[in-house]
């Protein structure tokens, strides 16, 4: 499949039973959820899909399920996280053996690689599949940063093709644009970045409680790409609240718990994360039902888009 590298690639969970177990026919049902409200591509596996709490197999399953609810439609990639090169290399190749349209790549986990090995890390896994890649970049989670100065060094890499930029700094659009050009396609991957990212030349959003708020999220998408910035500001200041919920350490339940508030999936998660409760369970709760209480009436599609960069 030729990928559209633009808009909205939801950042998937993995959907799970109160013991547990993977629920794939909830995962399938969320993905189709997504599909409908106009999702251009499915990020499956990543930081919200748990990814590091799941067993190889586990791994597997859960991409060709979303491979069969895809059925086509729009592009599945999968997120490699690993320990070492070599298990990311293995994991490559048999995402591209069962038919994952990509990849997004993290640098290798718990141990914090210097440039020099990070570098190694992205050109061995590259070269290990012709699968088209994501670099994710996110150093306030994983300790590792990928600068525009190293995305120039991987710019002769032909299969790394694109960049979630979730460092935090919304400058970083506009020192990758001026480092590499348009040489990577930029995904914003901050939920409360998502509209400066926009205005600055992001060409699509890797997005987290749009999960629970499609629609809301794709239409602030379109807005935002095709200049309409009036509404697009005044949709982002009812989305904002929610979209905080992205950069928490308990970013995971807090939106599953906001999928479930929404009727789309359940809040169950893996050990050693733990749904909420108490204090903190009623205050991400009051949240999530504000924003569902005061749900905008979303503006008109707009009559024009224009490209991001």
């Amino acid at each position: 499949m030729t990928i559209p590298w633009r808009d909205v690639f939801p950042a998937m969970t993995t959907q799970f039973r109160r013991d547990e177990s993977l629920d794939l026919d909830a995962t399938a049902r969320h993905i189709e959820a997504m599909i409908d409200s106009g999702a251009s591509g499915l990020v499956m596996l990543g930081s919200l899909g748990e990814n590091a709490t799941l067993e190889p197999d586990e791994k597997r399953r859960v991409v060709a399920a979303a491979i069969e609810a895809a059925h086509g439609r729009v592009p599945v990639i999968a997120t490699v996280v690993e320990t070492s090169t070599a298990a990311a290399k293995t994991y490559a190749r048999d995402m591209e053996r069962l038919g994952a349209d990509g990849l997004m790549l993290l640098p290798a986990m718990i141990y914090r690689a210097d440039p020099r090995e990070t570098l190694l890390h992205y050109r061995d896994v590259a070269r290990a599949t012709q699968l088209p890649i994501i670099c994710y970049n996110n150093p306030l989670a994983y300790q590792v940063d990928l600068t525009p100065a190293m995305f120039a060094e991987l710019a002769a890499v032909p299969n790394l093709v694109a960049i979630k930029e979730s460092s935090g700094d919304v400058r970083r659009i506009t020192d990758l644009r001026n480092t590499v050009g348009d040489r990577y396609v930029l995904f914003a991957g901050v939920d409360d970045l998502a509209l400066e990212s926009a205005v600055l030349g992001a060409d699509g959003w890797i997005a987290g409680i749009g999960l629970a708020f499609p629609r809301e999220n794709q239409r602030l998408w379109d807005l935002a790409v095709a200049g309409e910035f009036d509404a697009a500001r005044r949709l982002y200041r009812w989305f904002t609240p929610l979209a905080h919920l992205d950069t928490h350490v308990k970013f995971v339940q807090y939106i599953k718990l906001a999928i479930q508030a929404a009727g789309l999936g359940a809040e169950w998660v893996r050990a050693p994360r733990r749904t909420l409760v108490g204090g903190e369970r009623r205050r991400v709760l009051g949240i999530i039902e504000a924003g569902l209480a005061q749900r905008p009436k979303l503006p008109p599609l707009p009559k024009r888009r224009r490209r991001a960069r």
